[in-house]
């Protein structure tokens, strides 16, 4: 399976998804800790890689997403965005709405 199909595959395996450096308990990057953060508070249960123990997963990301930086947050398989806008959405409130709305359909 190359790196494209692996980051498909996860994608299609949980509904959110954060590809960060580090984990939640120990990021590896300020804005990574901080997108880690905003998805806890926003209450959302989600799926973490840690692209500096995948190489190949952080260096075809970018190019995968079409986008350039780290964290990226993806919900039912769309890019969402990097660490501004997770926290953006955070406190617009949205952020948890997202959430939800993916753990009703998990529940349905």
């Amino acid at each position: 399976m190359d790196v494209n199909e692996r980051i498909k595959a996860v994608l299609a395996e949980h509904p959110i998804v954060l590809f960060m450096k580090g984990t939640p308990e120990f990021p590896m990057c300020g804005f990574s800790s901080r997108a880690a953060q905003a998805l806890h508070e926003a209450g959302a249960s989600f799926h973490v890689v840690n692209v500096l123990a995948d190489p190949e997963v952080r260096a075809a990301l970018p190019h995968y997403a079409n986008w350039p930086t780290f964290p990226q947050l993806f919900i039912q398989g769309e890019l969402i965005g990097g660490c501004d806008i997770v926290e953006d959405l955070k406190v617009s409130g949205e952020l948890a709405r997202m959430a939800n709305d993916v753990a009703g359909e998990s529940h349905a």
